[in-house]
């Protein structure tokens, strides 16, 4: 679920952003056309720039990243704020820089893989002042309300969770 909403999460703390979806296998994200028509199709005017503020979302409809980078160019060009969400396996060239989001899981199960933000289950202090001196970021919790609001399409309310969201734009991946 954290790889649904982190992109949606991080859009929502500018004025006027773009979450593309480049996983075929992620979620199924409603939009008016899909990445794959848009590419298949060509894209009008509207579709390569904003026509208003907020937060517009691209779903994939199955393709892959490497069959769509020609028109996430274009958008990358045209849109404010451009959010890519990845598969799992994200290729190697991506136009953009990469922000790794993962669960900070307490105790030494899993321990953290590197740099990046991090959403923690509970507790981990320790392994909170590590990352955090390391660069990475670590999020409060995530309030129910906030994240309810994600999945079902609208812009949460300001708070600390989607406060420390901004951060991300600032730093350098």
């Amino acid at each position: 679920m954290l790889g649904a909403v982190a992109p949606l999460a991080l859009a929502a703390t500018q004025p006027t952003a773009l979450v593309v979806d480049l996983d075929p296998g992620g979620p199924h994200y409603r939009s008016a056309r899909s990445l794959r028509e848009l590419v298949e199709e060509g894209p009008r005017a509207a579709d390569l720039s904003p026509t208003r503020a907020g937060v517009a979302v691209l779903g994939n409809g199955g393709i892959g990243a490497e069959d769509s980078r020609e028109l996430v160019d274009l958008l990358l060009r045209g849109w404010p704020a451009v959010v890519l969400r990845l598969a799992p396996q994200a290729p190697d060239d991506v136009p953009a820089p990469v922000v790794p989001v993962h669960l900070l899981v307490p105790g030494r199960l899993f321990p953290p893989p590197g740099r990046g933000v991090y959403q923690p289950l509970a507790g981990g202090f320790r392994q909170q002042r590590r990352l955090e001196a390391g660069g990475s970021l670590v999020l409060p919790a995530a309030p129910r309300r906030v994240i309810l609001a994600l999945l079902r399409g609208s812009r949460p309310v300001a708070g600390r969770w989607t406060a420390a969201w901004r951060r991300v734009w600032a730093a350098s991946w």
